[in-house]
């Protein structure tokens, strides 16, 4: 028992770790903008894929949060609000569900940011250098966004993991 308690200790941590993460890239993504020298205004929720990255951590920060209560109850009681199965169930689909779509933010936001800055020469016209070099630092701050993205992901990996173990224990799996 002293194992499942350690492990939902765990997992309360990786979750706030998560919590926290996520919402530290939406800040940074929502904040993010950038003014070139004629005055066109452009923030990153103006690019598809950032949209969909700051929408993966918007649902990866509400998830930790719905699970937050759930988890510290469990590692205290080491029992579930909810009895039966219906909880696990929900934890352990859940946070599989969570971590696919939070890597696949990741995946998105990285490529996006990665591939604008290695082409952004070659496709646009960007005019003074001074505008070249904002326009790095505004993809920059993508890409760190979509780093704190990525410590969510792991977070919510490991947690998968978590579960998946406290499900497997609770039937009998590993004893």
């Amino acid at each position: 028992m002293a194992e499942v308690k350690a492990l939902a200790i765990s997992m309360v941590v990786l979750r706030v770790i998560c919590l926290f993460a996520s919402a530290a890239s939406i800040a940074v993504l929502v904040t993010d903008q950038f003014t070139d020298s004629i005055g066109q205004h452009l923030t990153l929720k103006d690019a598809i894929t950032y949209r969909f990255v700051l929408a993966t951590a918007v649902v990866g920060a509400a998830y930790a949060l719905i699970q937050m209560p759930f988890a510290i109850y469990f590692s205290c009681t080491e029992k579930r609000i909810i009895r039966h199965s219906f909880l696990q169930e929900f934890d352990f689909y859940g946070d599989k569900t969570i971590s696919f779509l939070l890597a696949s933010g990741v995946g998105a936001g990285f490529t996006s940011g990665f591939e604008h800055k290695r082409n952004l020469k070659r496709f646009v016209d960007i005019g003074p250098d001074e505008d070249f070099d904002r326009i790095m630092k505004f993809l920059d701050i993508a890409i760190v966004a979509t780093g704190l993205l990525a410590l969510a992901f792991l977070c919510m990996a490991v947690v998968s993991i978590c579960s998946s173990i406290v499900r497997s224990s609770s039937r009998g799996v590993w004893r």
